[in-house]
């Protein structure tokens, strides 16, 4: 158990070719173990608006909304893996959509490990250490942008240009599908809408 939630999940980030290389061919990625990376993710971006200091935190607290933290994370989540599994299976990823998740949801523990420490360290800070609160933000950010392009080479076993390109798709097809959903959302609404104005004039003239 020490293994899968702590171990291994710091093996990918420190040596990703070799972690998600295991994760793919030697079955140690765990799908609940990435589910909760994807969990304590949206705990620690709820803290962050909720506690950061007020130098680096320009959020309206009377706006903050808990649910919308996580559901927002959470769509984006699973908006990316399924983008990606559609558009790699088009393209010959041999990548399973449960590899997918456990990839992208092991590729967000740098942001998690980053954002509780500068949530707290943000309290202290002078305005001429902000720098600092920003700097560590973005490094951990790019460290997330490149364990999911190492993610995605590996269980797709992609080239890196590839990889780059699809990840581009990737991105293309998730506006795609929001594009889709909200288009079946808005017919939906104006059929339900035209079904209860029939309801309503027959019960009138009944």
């Amino acid at each position: 158990m020490k293994h899968d939630l702590i171990k291994f999940p710091l093996h990918i980030i420190v040596h990703p070719f070799d972690g998600f290389w295991d994760l793919k061919y030697e079955g140690k990625g765990k799908a609940r173990v990435a589910l909760l990376i994807v969990l304590l993710m949206v705990l620690t971006v709820i803290v962050q608006k909720q506690y950061a200091g007020f130098l680096v935190n320009f959020v309206d607290p009377r706006a903050l909304n808990s649910m919308d933290d996580l559901v927002y994370t959470v769509i984006a989540f699973l908006l990316f893996c399924i983008a990606n599994w559609s558009v790699t299976t088009l393209m010959e990823g041999e990548g399973k959509f449960k590899e997918i998740v456990m990839a992208t949801g092991y590729a967000l523990l740098p942001l998690v490990l980053i954002n509780l420490p500068m949530t707290f360290l943000s309290r202290i800070m002078t305005q001429e250490e902000t720098p600092f609160y920003y700097l560590m933000n973005f490094l951990a950010a790019i460290w997330f942008i490149f364990l999911l392009f190492v993610g995605n080479m590996t269980v797709h076993q992609y080239t890196a240009a590839k990889t780059v390109f699809t990840l581009m798709l990737t991105v293309i097809a998730m506006g795609f599908i929001v594009f889709l959903w909200s288009l079946a959302f808005s017919l939906g609404m104006q059929i339900y809408w035209f079904i209860y104005d029939v309801y309503r004039e027959l019960v009138f003239r009944t």
